[in-house]
């Protein structure tokens, strides 16, 4: 089993409890796609079933989990957030990223920002290095609360090598919490290009 659906699935055996067991297991173990995608859109649904359906959903590429998977994507709960974040990536949904992107920068909800800006790295989309860019720019305001999202920006701009990300990280370098993060990021960036020599 991979690690990360035996995770979610510990977790989720033990939110759902022994009065619920049946029902979980079912979920866990159902080869049916239309019987997890029909508990997404049913009524009354615990969350800990809503979120084991999504997940299988999402890893087996069934495009069905996407809105649910969003809606965890930004859950209170980071748990939740990050076997969201796992499942989105593999999903293979071309509206993941802008998703992504749109909770990545939303200011009002920031605190939940850390995994969908972890996802846009781990999608290398279009959309990932400007998103980035923002939500770090942001982050450097007197007293910000958030540095774990503002490194995880900083982090994200070094892997995604992107000249683009030069001179946020250049203002990065201010900062004592993310002047080492940035001075990494800054190494894995390209090396900037020499101006051409004037035509004799």
């Amino acid at each position: 089993m991979d690690e990360e659906l035996r995770s979610l699935t510990q977790r989720l055996r033990n939110e759902a409890g022994a009065a619920a067991s049946s029902s979980y297991e079912r979920l866990v173990s159902t080869g049916d796609l239309d019987e997890l995608a029909a508990l997404l859109i049913a009524p009354e649904q615990p969350l800990w079933a809503r979120e084991l359906a999504a997940f299988r959903l999402g890893v087996a590429g069934d495009r069905r989990a996407f809105e649910a998977l969003v809606l965890l994507l930004n859950h209170r709960d980071p748990q939740r957030c990050a076997s969201a974040a796992y499942a989105l990536a593999r999903l293979g949904d071309p509206r993941t990223a802008r998703a992504a992107a749109a909770l990545a920068t939303n200011e009002l909800r920031v605190a939940y920002a850390l995994h969908p800006v972890r996802l846009l790295v781990e999608l290398r989309a279009p959309e990932s290095v400007p998103a980035l860019i923002t939500t770090l720019a942001r982050r450097f305001r007197p007293q910000d609360p958030y540095r774990r999202v503002a490194l995880a920006c900083v982090e994200g701009l070094g892997t995604l090598g992107d000249e683009r990300a030069r001179p946020i990280l250049n203002e990065a370098l201010a900062r004592p919490s993310l002047a080492q993060a940035a001075a990494g990021a800054l190494k894995r960036l390209p090396a900037p290009r020499a101006p051409r020599a004037p035509k004799e």
